[in-house]
Parts: structure tokens; sequence; C-alpha cells
């Protein structure tokens, strides 16, 4: 059987005798052959190398930018839309801007922040503000360098009446991001409130070179520059 496999003449097609033993095969076995090349001993043979796919290239190669930390690119993020903001002239888009600035600054970094920042905003809107400042409390003392814990706490004092303490969380606010146009304006309100008008057309002023096109800045700032004029007459 193995010869005509092989493609052998049998020895009975000869008319020979079969041998009696197996037949000797042409095809030579590994190990029976002297002349195989054979690997060194005690080193096995060199693999070739594996080919690099395109993702796997783009990682190697010595220009491909870092991924930035967290904070370093929502730093980034947040420069990149206030210039935007800053050279808007169009109210829809500027609103946008807004939205998208005001979603920036309410990233912490941290899952428990958000939560218990997530928690007083939503006592804030249900006019449950003692459980809102309890959690803002929390939120100043455990990330007292997140502009929005004091900014927020800043708008829930100013819902209970607190205005002396709202003040002084807008100031912490400002301090920590001086673009905050948020508190700016609340800043403004205050102050107008208080009789302070030339105080707050300074901080009206100061919310429309960070948004040149935001609308209630702008009808603040008409307001109070129209009874300025009034004033003078």
């Amino acid at each position: 059987m193995l010869a005509g496999v092989l493609g052998l003449p049998s020895a009975r097609a000869q008319g020979e005798a079969a041998p009696s033993g197996p037949p000797k095969l042409i095809l030579p076995l590994p190990g029976e052959d002297e002349e195989m090349p054979r690997a060194p001993r005690g080193r096995a043979p060199r693999a070739a190398p594996p080919q690099m796919g395109p993702e796997q290239k783009s990682a190697a190669e010595p220009d491909a930018k870092p991924e930035l930390p967290p904070e370093q690119a929502r730093k980034q993020r947040l420069d990149d839309l206030f210039a935007r903001l800053a050279a808007s002239k169009d109210k829809d888009e500027t609103t946008g801007l807004v939205q998208a600035i005001d979603a920036v600054l309410l990233q912490s970094g941290s899952d428990a922040e958000d939560l218990l920042m997530a928690r007083a905003i939503a006592a804030m809107g249900t006019k449950n503000l003692d459980i809102s400042l309890a959690l803002l409390d929390q939120l100043v003392e455990i990330a007292p360098d997140w502009p929005e814990a004091w900014n927020k706490r800043a708008t829930a004092r100013y819902m209970n009446g607190d205005q002396s303490g709202s003040m002084a969380d807008i100031a912490q606010t400002i301090q920590r991001e001086p673009r905050h146009f948020g508190a700016l304006s609340g800043m403004g309100m205050i102050l107008e409130q208080r009789g302070f008008a030339a105080s707050a057309l300074r901080a009206y002023r100061r919310v429309l070179e960070i948004a040149p096109q935001m609308a209630s800045a702008k009808a603040a700032v008409e307001r109070l520059e129209a009874a300025e004029r009034g004033q003078g007459l």
C-alpha cells in the first residue's frame, strides 16, 4: 500500500519477489538525512520578527502625543471654550458655548464629589435649601479647589437670603476661576440690589469682556449706563 501511495513500482509488477523488510522511502524523513540543515545545538532557530499593524506602528512612533492627565485636559478644554466665547459674534453660538462651559465647570474629576453636587442641585431645585447647603458645605470642605462648589453654595446662600455669605463665596469662586461669568453676574446683581451701581456696572462689564454677546449682561450694562447718564443730567 505504501509503495502505491508514494507512486513507487511494486516488486510484484516487476516480477520480483517482494522484499521481506519495508520499502525504503525516496522522500527523506526528518532526522534520517544527515545533509538536512539543523539548528545549532543549544539555540533555537531564529524566528522572523513580528509584523506590527498600523495601530501599533502609530503608537510606537516617537512623535505620537501622550494622552493628557484629566485635570490638564479639562483646563485645555476650558481655555479653548473661553477663547471661542470671547471671539463669538453670534448670540446663539454664545448660548451654546456658555452651556458647554457650565458643563465642564460642573466636572470635579471625582465621582463622589459629582454625586454630592448633583444632589445639592436637585435639593436647590425643589427649594430644600437646608439640605442643599449642608451638601455644599461638605463639598467646599473636601474639594476647596473646585470653583463650582463655591459658586453653587453662593447661589444657595443667595436663595436663602444670605447675600453677605453669597458674596463671600462668589469671591472664592472668582479667585479660583477669574473667567466665571456666572459668579461675576451674581456679584453684579447683588451689588446693584444693594445700591452700589458703579461697582455693579464694573462687574457686568467684566462679564462682557468674557462673553461679549451675553444678553443678560448687555441688558444690565445698558440699564446701569442709562441710569448713570440720567444722574449726570
